[in-house]
């Protein structure tokens, strides 16, 4: 089988990854791909976001099998081109993708069917919005309707940083169309999980549940990130909780976006909350998250592509989709700086015996070097049977890879632990 995964970070490497192991797969490409995924099938420098292009590359090369993996081609109807050109896919067409392309349509969505999730309202002007957060609580959360590469929400302390937000948004254009609508809704409170699962629009399989930590330094301080690492499963979400969450937020979603004639077929992602009155959705996002992916599928014990196939041809209920019992942790190294000015070109050194360990995001190939390009540079991932263990040898490898400026959180998992010793 050929096989055609669109998208250029960690998350997309270890898909590929993943998806190697299938004994039928006899080529992977990656569009865009990266230095790293290089390494593991051929990349094609095509944009993203260039859906003719895709389509035309795709058909051109013959591709038995697609996964679309980022989120903007997926809003565009990546997915919807493809299977047009009679090349089957993984991923939800643009109809369902709106899940995550629009907050308003997601948070009406749960206000409609009674799913959990904070209280809110939309708005469509900056006045109105600005007179509307005179009246509430802070910290308040202000987001951007649309996609804005994961940095359209503003947790506001106070109403000046509200209005701050509002104005940037709706008047500053800082997230352009993004932030045309905005939604400004109650900070919730409580420990975060993030719950991957594969759907087809009938049957929904939760994946192993997992903990990120999105902010840049120690000890959840600094700005927000796109995350700077990851642990699984996490230890917040018991048996009892998972059941409560299928009950009340996965099976409900999926039955609400069939009754809004958007089946989503592909990784619906649930961003939850804990709160103390029960388990609340943040967001949705309608595809693998990153870097969760990169601890969430090397537990996986059943065969990727096979599970994806399924989701596809809507016989998801036919397969058995097996996690194992370990436990994974992910740490990100960055090129110091990031989120915001970082310095590039740095040669990477990783050492063969640590690179099946590693997924490569923000790297590209230069003169025959593997050289950082990117502010999130690698994820290191180790799985073993126990999390103290996994996080232990995620930082014990961390320590083998060498790049200048290279910068990572001491301290992934920490939160982790505190909670399992809680249980105790």
């Amino acid at each position: 089988m050929k096989i055609l995964v669109i998208g250029n970070g960690g998350r997309e490497h270890a898909i590929i990854k993943a998806i190697k192991k299938n004994k039928d797969v006899e080529k992977i490409y990656a569009i865009a791909g990266n230095g790293g995924i290089a390494a593991d099938a051929e990349c094609v420098t095509i944009g993203v976001k260039d859906i003719e292009k895709i389509v035309e590359f795709a058909v051109a090369n013959k591709i038995d099998y697609a996964v679309v993996a980022p989120d903007d081609p997926l809003v565009l109807g990546a997915v919807d081109a493809l299977s047009e050109a009679g090349i089957p896919c993984f991923g939800p067409n643009k109809n369902a993708a709106i899940i995550e392309g629009s907050k308003v349509f997601s948070k009406d969505l749960m206000k409609k069917y009674g799913i959990p999730t904070a209280k809110y309202e939309v708005f469509t002007e900056a006045e109105s919005a600005i007179e509307y957060l005179k009246t509430c609580d802070f910290p308040t959360v202000v987001k951007a309707d649309g996609l804005a590469l994961g940095k359209g929400v503003i947790i506001a302390q106070s109403y000046d940083e509200a209005v701050d937000a509002v104005r940037s948004m709706m008047e500053d254009k800082v997230f352009g169309k993004s932030g045309d609508n905005i939604v400004i809704e109650e900070f919730l409170t409580g420990p975060e999980v993030s719950v991957l699962s594969f759907t087809d629009g009938k049957t929904l399989v939760p994946m192993i549940s997992s903990m990120d930590h999105k902010r840049a330094r120690d000890n959840d301080e600094g700005l927000n990130t796109g995350g700077m690492g990851t642990v699984a499963p996490n230890p917040y979400y018991t048996e009892d909780i998972a059941k409560e969450c299928m009950e009340t937020i996965f099976m409900p979603t999926m039955n609400a976006m069939n009754a809004e004639g958007r089946t989503f077929k592909g990784c619906l992602y649930f961003g939850l909350m804990l709160t103390p009155k029960g388990p609340k959705v943040i967001e949705y996002n309608c595809r693998f998250g990153d870097p969760e992916t990169q601890v969430v599928l090397p537990l996986l014990k059943s065969d990727l592509l096979t599970v994806m196939q399924a989701v596809t041809e809507e016989r998801l209920d036919e397969v058995n989709v097996e996690f194992s019992n370990g436990a994974a942790c992910c740490v990100i190294m960055a090129s110091d700086g990031y989120p915001t000015a970082y310095e590039k070109g740095y040669e990477i050194t990783i050492p063969a015996d640590v690179a099946d360990h590693v997924y490569v995001a923000g790297a590209e190939i230069k003169d025959g070097k593997l050289v950082n390009s990117g502010g999130r540079v690698l994820g290191v991932t180790a799985v073993e049977d126990d999390l103290r263990t996994a996080i232990k040898s995620a930082y014990a490898l961390t320590e083998k890879i060498h790049f200048a400026n290279a910068y990572y959180r001491k301290d992934i998992g920490k939160r982790a632990l505190a909670a399992l010793t809680e249980e105790k």
